[in-house]
């Protein structure tokens, strides 16, 4: 295949995961220099080809918050140095952190696209910030401007599409879908599953949520629906992650005395098939103030390996329409746990029921596979 020769790029994230390397791989297909600036790389699947250059910056920081947004503040700098000096003549592909990195086009000149897949400062209202806040005004001003002057602008739906619409023109905006890190249902059966064993987990219905486990993730609304069940001995609610609530969900449980709950740190890259594999169920959890703005990833996952879900979200959100659309899932918004609760109790007793959600969740996964990076590049060349 003859390379592009005459253009270079620039893929900039902080935390650069399997998505990332999609990316990257992607264009180094098409261009002949393709670079990355990040903090960190963890592999997951896919390699990153030997033929894409790689400058490291700061790694990111989870928490406390203080010093997340320092490695955000610091990386920015240090990003906007290189795009200064080495990679003044690059275009940049700016993928995720940090997350006002992409700002930085305001001061740089070189041809730089955006992929959006959390809206800030939307974001923001989760925290309880209105958008009158000097911060919010100021960033969405900000967006306006940054938006204006992109060279691509992607996005990975039609929900955060709309929302974006606020700062920029909507045929402005390209919606390509991402992909799962799984790319065809390798799900490992229960009998041969030593996750299962390990936590005995054998003749369980597991619902299960794994993610991170922050105060912008509602996850109480897991252990809400374990204490509705809880007269269910059959069904196990399993929170697998980490985050600075999980000691506050874990004080609830014990308090509550619920036996359906369990938790658990997020496992090894080599136990991850075989943790989600373990699950009956999936939940995705989507605040509903911010719902239009994010997808998480974790949906994708779900699908690859045919496992139905349940999504917590508002109607605005990509979610609802994937649950609408494609009957993988049934969506509930947070005032509609009752009725969350009859889903799981009937698709935990109707094996048919199971099957076909789990066959429509296998279908719906082609639509979210490692090709749609090629498609970014391909949509990004497009004249």
């Amino acid at each position: 295949m003859e390379k592009i020769k005459d253009r270079k790029i620039v893929v900039v994230n902080q935390a650069s995961n399997y998505l990332t390397v999609g990316f990257c791989n992607a264009f180094a297909n098409k261009f002949e220099n393709v670079s990355l600036v990040t903090g960190s790389i963890h592999i997951q699947g896919e390699e990153l080809s030997k033929n894409v250059t790689v400058t490291y910056i700061n790694k990111w920081v989870e928490r406390p918050v203080r010093k997340k947004f320092l490695s955000y503040i610091i990386a920015c700098l240090k990003i906007y140095w290189l795009l200064l000096t080495k990679y003044r003549k690059y275009e940049v592909f700016f993928v995720s952190i940090p997350p006002m990195g992409y700002l930085l086009n305001l001061l740089v000149s070189n041809r730089f696209s955006i992929l959006v897949w959390d809206v800030y400062p939307d974001g923001f209202k989760i925290t309880g910030m209105k958008e009158s806040h000097m911060v919010y005004r100021t960033w969405a001003a900000l967006n306006k401007k940054s938006f204006k002057k992109a060279f691509r602008l992607f996005t990975i739906g039609n929900r955060m599409a709309d929302l974006l619409e606020v700062y920029i023109s909507r045929k402005k905006l390209i919606i390509q879908p991402i992909w799962s890190i799984f790319q065809a249902n390798e799900r490992v059966s229960k009998d041969e599953n030593p996750f299962i064993d390990k936590h005995n987990l054998q003749n369980k219905f597991i619902v299960q949520y794994s993610g991170n486990i922050g105060f912008t993730h509602k996850v109480e609304v897991v252990v809400q629906l374990a204490e509705m069940l809880k007269e269910y001995e059959n069904i196990l609610f399993q929170i697998i992650g980490r985050g600075p609530r999980m000691p506050v969900l874990q004080k609830i449980v014990e308090e509550k005395n619920l036996p359906n709950c369990m938790f658990l740190p997020f496992q090894s890259d080599e136990m991850f098939p075989f943790s989600l594999s373990a699950a009956d169920l999936g939940i995705v959890i989507l605040d509903e103030l911010t719902s239009k703005g994010s997808v998480p990833s974790k949906s994708y996952n779900l699908m690859s390996y045919g496992i139905p879900s349940v999504y917590i979200a508002g109607e605005d959100s990509e979610l609802h329409d994937y649950a609408q659309n494609y009957n993988a899932a049934k969506c509930f918004t947070e005032r509609e746990l009752n009725k969350a609760k009859e889903f799981i109790l009937q698709i935990s007793t109707n094996k048919q029921q199971w099957n076909e959600m789990s066959q429509n969740a296998m279908n719906t996964s082609k639509l979210f596979r490692r090709d749609n990076a090629d498609k970014f590049v391909e949509l990004y060349l497009k004249e």
